[in-house]
């Protein structure tokens, strides 16, 4: 096996890859490339401070860098079919560990929610690991609503009900509202009865509810939202920050590496508001420049869907770009005070394997589906050379 057909940079087959697969493929790298020079630089002081090394964070973000590429490659030149028909057994093998976090002692434990599990120095967490499957899982469902029993379709609906509990119950509501709304997205873009989605809609609202409604940290999150200065050293601390910065950028932004919110000013900036740092950084222009790698990205992703032949193709196409832009827009949301203060990272810019391989897998999924929708054409096999010169001498003696 070449090993260099692992790295993406040196695939030997792009060059034969759909237009829309290798423009994905190359915004994909330039995402990547910026989300870690813009870690390196939020991450430095705080891993300087708790770690006396500020590549801290940075060094290890390139390593799981490393292993999701190759994952990430795997599965561009993986035929879809095959990962299909694997998706289920890793829907459940996470939704099993998303569990496993709520028991006490096995789930690690961080700002009072349970959702990791530690393999030796490796934490896992799974509602993270389980996103790109539960695209799949639900690409299939919905793609194939018409050809399948009730028995089947009510079965898989109540593993997503279980998946969102168990993610709602660590407890980690922004999570748990990316995943439904992008199965219900999904859904809908399937074309299902709009009875069944409305009364969905208004389950996943009274669910939400009731979670802000039990957990005082989640109400106290959504009162310090509506005015955060009212409180901005207790519960809108994290907000007044993020908006201090994400002003303090102005129109060019400080210059890179030279955010003064970082410097323990404003809390967890190399994950939860990483954008707020590169507002400050890049400023106004910046940010522009990265809600339109974010456009193009989503446009791509619905040419790819469009093109695609088989309908469940198509379902995951649009599944992948609700999920990475859906998830980065929330993120820039809650960074710039539009949208509650919850925990979701920027796609392929905030620090966390996890995440970084859910995000690449997605992205391979995508790049996969643009590659099957435009090399389904039949090529034709050339016949032997000896069958050729057998249809020549008989058209010979038939001419003679």
């Amino acid at each position: 096996m070449n090993l260099r057909s692992l790295i993406p940079i040196f695939g030997n087959s792009v060059s034969a890859w759909a237009l829309e697969a290798r423009l994905l493929r190359w915004l994909t790298l330039i995402w990547l490339f910026v989300g870690l020079i813009m870690l390196f630089s939020a991450s430095y002081p705080v891993a300087d401070a708790r770690h006396d090394d500020g590549l801290y964070y940075f060094k290890r973000q390139v390593i799981w860098v490393l292993v999701s590429l190759v994952g990430f490659n795997i599965i561009v030149n993986l035929p879809l079919q095959k990962i299909l028909g694997s998706s289920h057994w890793f829907l459940m093998l996470f939704l099993a560990l998303i569990f496993v976090t709520l028991i006490p002692g096995l789930g690690k434990k961080a700002f009072d929610a349970a959702r990791w599990i530690a393999i030796g120095p490796v934490p896992i967490q799974p509602s993270e690991l389980i996103k790109p499957f539960l695209v799949l899982q639900s690409a299939r469902l919905f793609g194939q609503w018409e050809r399948i029993s009730w028995r089947v379709r009510f079965t898989w609906l109540g593993i997503f009900g279980f998946v969102l509990l168990g993610i709602i119950a660590q407890p980690n509501l922004s999570t748990t509202a990316l995943c439904g709304m992008t199965i219900w997205l999904i859904a809908l873009a399937a074309g299902l009865p709009y009875k069944y989605l409305g009364g969905t809609a208004i389950g996943g609202v009274m669910l939400a509810i009731l979670s802000i409604s039990v957990k005082e940290y989640q109400r106290k999150r959504v009162m310090s939202f509506l005015d955060p200065w009212a409180d901005a050293t207790g519960d809108g601390y994290q907000l007044v920050q993020s908006l201090l910065a994400v002003g303090s950028g102005r129109t060019w932004g400080a210059g890179y590496g030279l955010s003064q919110q970082k410097l323990f000013y404003l809390p967890i900036q190399d994950t939860d508001f990483i954008f707020a740092v590169f507002a400050e950084e890049f400023g106004f222009v910046g940010s522009m420049v990265l809600l339109t790698l974010l456009a193009l990205f989503a446009t791509l992703g619905l040419i790819v869907a469009l093109k695609a032949k088989n309908p469940v193709h198509q379902l995951v196409a649009i599944g992948v770009t609700i999920l990475m832009v859906g998830q980065s827009l929330l993120h820039i949301g809650v960074a710039t005070g539009s949208l509650p203060t919850t925990g979701l990272p920027l796609p392929m810019f905030s620090y966390g394997g996890n995440s970084m391989i859910a995000s690449l897998v997605a992205t391979g999924l995508l790049i996969r589906v643009a590659r099957e929708s435009s090399e389904a054409d039949v090529v034709p096999l050339r016949k032997p050379s000896f069958e050729n010169g057998r249809r020549r001498r008989i058209f010979q003696k038939t001419k003679n």
